[in-house]
């Protein structure tokens, strides 16, 4: 179960409110600007109502786990007139579905490895487009987290940056989940350092984007830098089964 339905419109707004108000404090306690960290709602498993009701309330930004969620909520999207929504895909990307990620997202954030990257590019390029991606890493090399390793990433940047058919921003990462969002520091402060060894090694790249911190730690990943954070049950609702 998810929110009530008849108040969920009502209550994403507040949620959403809640939150921004919360990034904007995290970002001024860091010295930045609440405008440099974009928000992305988490909407996989909710409903296109619920989407639909964050984009009333001036949301735009929405984060997918699964392929074969995204794109009926992209069609009920478009059949509702919801053009102002740019799509992020931010779960896993099988290497045999590749194909189905050329499509409506303006960020991949969830490259993991280079068979993905390549193929990718392969499929993209046969698309005439060219995607623009995240690196995913492990930085807290977790056994049941997938991602470059900080070194594995190092050693392939050079062959990741020619790939013709994705373009990279920057990277991603999750941190473990803890009961104290103080616990998480180090991972996002080592994704930040991270970035700026691959800037300073590939300067010909753009590497400024860090998509970092969730429900549970996004305050504490804005203060280490993050310029896009994932939210979903602080905007949704937490599920209930």
């Amino acid at each position: 179960m998810y929110l009530d339905q008849s108040n969920t419109a009502v209550q994403i707004a507040e949620y959403l409110a809640d939150v921004r108000e919360r990034m904007d404090r995290a970002a001024r306690r860091a010295g930045r600007e609440p405008r440099e960290v974009t928000l992305v709602a988490v909407s996989k498993t909710h409903p296109i109502e619920a989407i639909q009701a964050a984009v009333a309330a001036g949301q735009f930004d929405f984060g997918e786990n699964r392929l074969e969620e995204l794109w009926p909520k992209v069609e009920q999207a478009r059949a509702l007139g919801l053009d102002q929504i740019r799509w992020h895909m931010i779960g896993t990307i099988q290497s045999r579905k590749t194909r189905d990620a050329v499509g409506p997202f303006v960020l991949i954030h969830s490259v993991d490895r280079m068979k993905v990257a390549s193929r990718l590019s392969r499929d993209a390029q046969e698309a005439g487009r060219v995607l623009d991606v995240l690196c995913e890493v492990n930085v807290s090399a977790e056994a049941s987290k997938h991602g470059f390793t900080p070194d594995e990433l190092l050693a392939a940047a050079p062959a990741l940056l020619e790939l013709p058919g994705i373009r990279v921003h920057g990277l991603m990462t999750m941190a473990p989940l803890v009961e104290d969002p103080e616990a998480t520091r180090p991972t996002f402060r080592s994704l930040r350092q991270l970035r700026e060894r691959l800037a300073e090694r590939f300067p010909q790249a753009d590497w400024s984007q860090l998509s970092m911190g969730m429900t549970n730690d996004f305050e504490v990943a804005i203060e280490e830098g993050a310029t896009i954070v994932r939210i979903g049950s602080a905007i949704f609702g937490a599920r209930t089964e």
